[in-house]
């Protein structure tokens, strides 16, 4: 057998969604006894069964909700027709990736999906679940590749940390997730087939599978957030060789427990992360300069990042992941713009280099007020554009290219409502944090 013939086998068995299932019942997830008989009918490892690397669509058996069975009433989201043109097979992209599940009434010891998918309308399956701390556990892991931790993170370490560190983190992520989310799209894999796995998690369920960019988030964040401090700060180098592995192992095993990824996803992942921060990251002081000083920065970056974002959307049909991508490059954007005006206005100038390394403050009361006065401030001022823009751009955007906004959830499932709408709220989101929030921090002297 040939080398690449062990690789194929090897890549095979770590797709296999029935290792997931396993680890998921190792954990203390179990699928609900209505799941039973779907779940027998699923093959094992090694009987015979699709490849999991073929171009062949997703369709095992005969059941209602599957490919050529007899569809219920109201699951047409839940088919899972092959994908035209080849490039991986598998379910559609913005198509549930999985087979609904009829749902029995719910017991004290069940748990439900994390959030319901707020564009496709879909709701995840119920779950037997034995090990509560654990499942606290993985849903505070995967939160760490999330909206709502990305929108405390960022620009908790502008404001009140480093915000040197904050906007180069900035900067290694949009490039990482950007490149993660393409290649999504271009490969064309599909999620773990449910059955076997329990759905924990439905918010990301429309997007492709390999790569995990929860998993490259989880190992990009942490080996840059210590490549960035370590030497700038005074600290033991053994915290950030702790911090790493335990940040990134929560998050890629977070993401086989929800059973949004296989085994093969989370490597990939990793893998990919590590080639793109060795190429990449010698050049973020570059990036980071040329942000802040260059007279014309503004206009290219938003040139960009717009023009990647277009060219995202070229890559498959509608999906989530195509908002997300705007999302990310919106606020790259945003930042990047932000700090060329602060850097411009001398708002927040970085510490001279001869006072390097820096040490930790002494804390006080007056210093843990300020900080948490700039977080309230500031996030409830971030909130408030976010809102605003996303009142006006949808309206907008649906009425310069004549799009029906009575249902907004079908009206973003357009390029021209969904690009414009995610790159100039989260472009204001990511400005505001960068110059507009330390820009009232100065004016009411908190800063």
């Amino acid at each position: 057998m040939s080398l690449s013939q062990r690789l194929a086998r090897l890549a095979a068995r770590l797709q296999d969604p029935q290792k997931v299932a396993r680890f998921q019942r190792l954990c203390g997830v179990e699928a609900p006894p209505s799941r039973s008989a779907a779940a027998a009918a699923v093959p094992r490892e090694g009987e015979k069964a699709e490849a999991p690397l073929s171009g062949d669509a997703r369709c095992r058996e005969r059941q209602p909700g599957t490919c050529g069975g007899p569809q219920p009433p109201g699951s047409d989201r839940n088919q899972c027709p092959a994908k035209p043109g080849g490039g991986g097979g598998g379910a559609p992209n913005g198509v549930r990736n999985g087979l609904a599940a009829e749902l029995g009434p719910a017991s004290p010891r069940r748990a439900g999906a994390l959030r319901r998918n707020s564009l496709t309308g879909e709701e995840g399956e119920l779950a037997h679940v034995s090990n509560w701390p654990l499942y606290y556990l993985f849903c505070f892991g995967t939160e760490l590749g999330n909206e709502l931790f990305y929108i405390l993170f960022f620009p908790f370490w502008i404001w009140n940390l480093d915000a040197l560190v904050g906007r180069r983190l900035v900067i290694i992520w949009v490039l990482v997730m950007y490149l993660g989310q393409c290649t999504k799209d271009i490969v064309r894999w599909p999620r773990p087939a449910s059955p076997p796995v329990v759905k924990l998690e439905v918010f990301y369920n429309s997007e492709y599978s390999m790569p995990s960019t929860h998993a490259m988030s989880g190992t990009a964040i942490p080996i840059v957030l210590v490549l960035l401090t370590y030497g700038r700060w005074q600290y033991p180098l053994i915290y950030g060789l702790i911090l790493i592995p335990c940040w990134c192992s929560l998050v890629c095993l977070s993401r086989i427990y929800m059973g949004m990824h296989s085994i093969l996803d989370i490597i990939a992942g990793f893998l990919y992360t590590i080639l793109i921060l060795a190429i990449f990251y010698p050049f973020v002081d570059l990036i980071d300069n040329f942000n802040q000083t260059h007279k014309y920065a503004p206009l290219i970056i938003i040139g960009l990042h717009l023009a990647l974002g277009i060219f995202s959307f070229t890559l498959d049909t509608w999906s989530t992941s195509r908002g997300d991508t705007a999302e990310i490059l919106g606020s790259g954007a945003g930042i990047a713009c932000g700090s060329h005006v602060t850097y411009n206005m001398g708002l927040m100038l970085d510490p001279p280099l001869d006072t390097l390394p820096l040490v930790r403050p002494p804390i006080t009361v007056t210093l843990l007020g300020k900080a948490m006065l700039r977080i309230l401030v500031g996030m409830v001022f971030v909130l408030l554009v976010r809102i605003i823009m996303k009142k006006l751009t949808i309206p907008l955007a649906c009425k310069i290219f004549n799009i029906p906004c009575d249902d907004v959830r079908k009206a973003r499932q357009h390029m021209e409502v969904e690009l414009p709408y995610r790159y100039i709220t989260y472009g204001m989101v990511g400005f505001s944090i960068a110059f507009l929030a330390p820009y009232i921090f100065s004016f009411i002297g908190i800063s």
